[in-house]
């Protein structure tokens, strides 16, 4: 069992396969010509199975692969298959560009769930977002999963003045499809441009909202980050990541390894200890692991507060998103 000061159990663990991405949100890559990880620095496909078995050793029970974009990683269906033979839940987070391609090993490995990265409904505005004209082709992967019974989650960074105008339109859109949108609060990584005044809050966001709806709100349990309604009559829901105005740290399960063996204990911690060397080093890695989660702060890395209208994003130590992994 890996368990922290805070007696918080970790049993999740997101392991990031690259931080190479086919897309260019600004809120994640920090430009357009990024120096990506050379492949020697990343976890090989054996060391990644055996290092996630050591987790899964100690009471980890749900793997959720990230990126970049996991998918554009040339070995992505051999990992897949390997992690699928652990007794996990295995999911993706995925910018949906290449699930066309792998639906059918993403079905045979027995990956149920995907997040999928949308935050725009208007394809010139995805460009514009993106740096990359891929709109249709993600909405049709997104209907081509829903139609293969995958349980699709629509995450949605939403930034004021960008596309906080288009929370209803994503609404509707569960009306008569399946989907679960979940809106994000923008966050503070290094490079991405982040303001306390971009932020649109779970309250506002629940305030358009109800402007033209009546949501209702849905059970949660302990370790969920999203706080979840649904529209009475609508076939799909919607939840909001609160990160910032009220964060869910309390129920925190969740440990991140990134592409280059790195544990975090935070998305916004500070420090984070390498695996992959040690590892490579045929030293015992699990003490590491142990060590890291025992040094894993309250809440938020334990940078910042809920307060964040005094937040200055350069004042954050920190890597760039795509770097630690969605």
């Amino acid at each position: 069992m890996i368990k922290d000061t805070f007696n918080r159990v970790h049993d999740y663990l997101r392991i990031s396969l690259t931080d190479n991405c086919n897309l260019r949100c600004f809120y994640c890559m920090p430009e357009e010509d990024y120096h990506f990880t050379p492949a020697s620095r990343l976890m090989q496909v054996d060391e990644i199975e055996a290092i996630a078995r050591i987790f899964v050793s100690e009471g980890i029970k749900k793997i959720r692969l990230t990126g970049g974009e996991p998918l554009v990683r040339k070995d992505a269906r051999t990992i897949i298959e390997r992690l699928s033979t652990l007794p996990v839940a295995l999911t993706m987070t995925t910018n949906g560009t290449r699930l066309h391609e792998f639906a059918d090993t993403l079905e045979a490995a027995n990956i149920r769930s995907l997040n999928i990265s949308l935050d725009t409904l208007q394809s010139d505005k995805f460009h514009l977002l993106t740096r990359r004209n891929q709109f249709d082709l993600i909405m049709n992967n997104i209907r081509l999963m829903m139609s293969r019974g995958f349980n699709v989650k629509v995450n949605v960074v939403v930034m004021k003045g960008i596309n906080e105008t288009e929370i209803n339109d994503f609404i509707a859109w569960t009306k008569d499809e399946p989907v679960h949108v979940r809106f994000i609060e923008f966050m503070p990584f290094s490079g991405n441009h982040w303001k306390s005044d971009k932020v649109f809050t779970w309250h506002e966001i629940l305030e358009k909202i109800s402007s033209s709806y009546a949501p209702e709100p849905l059970t949660g349990d302990l370790h969920d980050t999203a706080k979840k309604y649904q529209i009475p009559g609508h076939k799909g829901t919607f939840a909001v990541i609160s990160t910032m105005s009220a964060p869910f740290c309390n129920g925190c399960n969740r440990i991140r390894l990134t592409a280059d063996g790195k544990i975090k204990n935070c998305l916004f911690s500070s420090d984070e200890t390498d695996l992959l060397t040690p590892f490579r080093n045929g030293e015992q890695i699990l003490p590491l692991i142990h060590q890291n989660i025992l040094s894993k702060k309250k809440e938020l890395g334990g940078q910042f507060t809920a307060d964040f209208s005094h937040l200055h994003a350069e004042e954050i130590a920190n890597r760039s998103m795509i770097t630690i992994g969605g």
